[in-house]
């Protein structure tokens, strides 16, 4: 069995791309995932497991070591609620991208750095305590700056409620991480079982989650699929090249600049579809950006990992 797990966990990128194919061609076999039943939000409850399994992974050592690398730790959180909100808002004004796709874009930049970043780190011989503190803080802190910034960027163009935001972040976000870590704090040696398990879990509900938003939008993919996957491709490879510029200018050694490049271009892009379908009904294609950013970012992440491991 865990093996089984362990190839699901390695060949990620695979499933995820036949959740894609499968999803355009039968669209219809996802529909649950957009789904309420008896007034829970399937889309939000998926996310929820994988923070809840992010959750069982971290202890309070693992905050703690923020305070052993403030530098770094204060510059890769600052690139990311800074530097990636702004490059999904430029993209969007260079391409003239259309309100729902605006929406989606920008929130893709907003939302905290997603759990992959700390296994590409790894397959990259980065920094692996620094990707954990860097995912950590900015998903702690994410309630407060993702709704904040969002408002300041869009706010004027596009109606929400911040409020409301802030509200579905701390359910979907929050809560379940701090029950994940009580788990862990009074059951340490079962969470330390489960961690050959869980990256696979967190695997196949992303697949699902990318699958469901994909099926859903499979005709507004199809008829502007150029344009969407350039400005994906763009916000990924900016974010990227933006995050080596500031671990060299901020005196980084090469693991934390690999490390820091990682985690600005890795996204909690589940999150970012979950908020666009809750927070923006009105606008349908809002959710699509978020799902081609977890197909691209793994896809690109896999072969990336490679290339650091190699040359850098």
């Amino acid at each position: 069995m865990k093996r089984i797990f362990k190839l699901i966990e390695k060949y990620y990128f695979i499933i995820i791309i036949l959740a894609v194919a499968v999803s355009l061609v039968y669209p219809k076999s996802f529909q649950w995932v957009l789904s309420n039943y008896n007034g829970i939000n399937v889309l939000n409850l998926l996310l929820s497991i994988v923070l809840f399994t992010m959750g069982t992974t971290l202890k309070a050592d693992d905050f703690i070591n923020v305070f052993k690398n403030p530098k770094e730790i204060g510059v890769g959180i600052s690139a990311q609620y800074i530097i990636m909100p702004l490059i999904a808002l430029a993209i969007a004004k260079i391409f003239c991208l259309d309100d729902a796709l605006t929406v989606g874009l920008v929130l893709v930049g907003t939302v905290p750095g997603g759990t992959a970043s700390d296994v590409i780190t790894f397959l990259s011989k980065g920094d692996v305590a620094l990707s954990v503190s860097l995912t950590s803080v900015s998903t702690v802190i994410s309630p407060i700056l993702t709704p904040w910034i969002t408002l300041l960027l869009i706010g004027n163009q596009i109606h929400f409620n911040p409020v409301d935001m802030f509200v579905s972040i701390i359910e979907i976000v929050i809560i379940p991480i701090v029950l994940g870590l009580i788990l862990n704090y009074i059951f340490p040696d079962f969470c330390e079982k489960l961690k050959d398990y869980l990256p696979a879990v967190s695997s196949i509900v992303i697949c699902l989650i990318v699958a469901g938003v994909i099926g859903a939008n499979k005709e507004a993919i199809l008829t502007s699929s150029a344009i969407i996957i350039i400005v994906i491709v763009l916000q990924y490879f900016l974010a990227m090249i933006l995050g080596f510029g500031v671990g060299y200018l901020a005196g980084m050694d090469k693991k934390q600049i690999v490390t820091v490049a990682i985690e600005l271009a890795f996204q909690n892009s589940g999150l970012s579809t979950s908020l666009a379908k809750t927070h923006f009904p009105n606008l349908s294609q809002a959710t699509v950006p978020g799902a081609l950013y977890s197909v691209w970012q793994n896809l690109a992440g896999s072969i990336l990992a490679y290339i650091f491991r190699r040359y850098v």
